[in-house]
């Protein structure tokens, strides 16, 4: 039954990480202050679409209350190149459909995984299971920790074709595939914007696990010297 025990702890550590993942990445979309305009000013984004960067901001925000569900369509005006048009064509619209899938697909993930953690967790401790519930929860750190390591280390070593993988694997069709001398979709958020997205989820995906980590670790020893 130990085994049993820990094994649960280990599923609670899983689901926690992908809770932290799934979060991280809303934050970085959704709440990082300045971000995207740091990020288009840094790679020329306002020169590439010819537009200004007030605009360009304006239809980044209502792009991302899209993809939260705050927004019905993307039927967005704007001005490029001095001239009033939409900014979005069919294809980019057909794409962020599904991405906007996706991203309340997370959402949802995120909410069953943290319900069935805390239920594994009410279960353990109701069982007087504590210590092996931190220990597995640790060792499901350890073990989200070896995956997404040797997945952001193949990506280091060709980020383009695991960046094309990741859209192969969640995306049905061929929308996403983009052409920058048509779709402004693809311009505004070049291969580098997606690197340093990646970083930033990383740090903060690192920084919500190493304080779990912590916390089962400093739990773990009240328990063991009985305070």
């Amino acid at each position: 039954m130990k085994f049993i025990y820990k094994g649960l702890g280990v599923i609670t550590g899983l689901l926690l990480m992908l809770a932290v993942l799934i979060t991280s990445v809303e934050f970085v979309a959704y709440h990082m202050e300045g971000y995207y305009e740091t990020e288009y000013r840094k790679y020329g984004v306002t020169e590439a679409v010819q537009m200004e960067m007030e605009d360009l901001l304006f239809v980044t925000e209502e792009m991302m209350a899209y993809l939260r569900g705050d927004r019905e369509d993307l039927v967005i005006h704007t001005t490029i190149a001095n001239t009033q048009r939409e900014f979005f064509n069919d294809k980019e619209k057909k794409h962020m459909v599904d991405v906007q899938e996706l991203f309340m697909g997370g959402q949802h993930l995120r909410l069953g995984a943290v319900i069935i953690a805390l239920v594994l967790s009410a279960l353990l401790l109701f069982l007087k299971k504590g210590p092996l519930l931190l220990q597995g929860i640790q060792r499901g750190i350890y073990a989200f920790f070896a995956f997404m390591g040797s997945l952001a280390g193949l990506m280091a070593l060709n980020f383009n074709r695991y960046f094309v993988l990741f859209h192969q694997i969640f995306f049905d069709n061929d929308d996403w595939i983009l052409n920058p001398k048509t779709d402004l979709l693809i311009n505004i958020v070049p291969e580098g914007f997606f690197r340093d997205t990646a970083f930033w989820i990383a740090g903060l995906f690192f920084a919500g696990a190493l304080g779990i980590w912590l916390l089962s670790q400093f739990l773990a020893k009240r328990i063991k010297t009985g305070e």
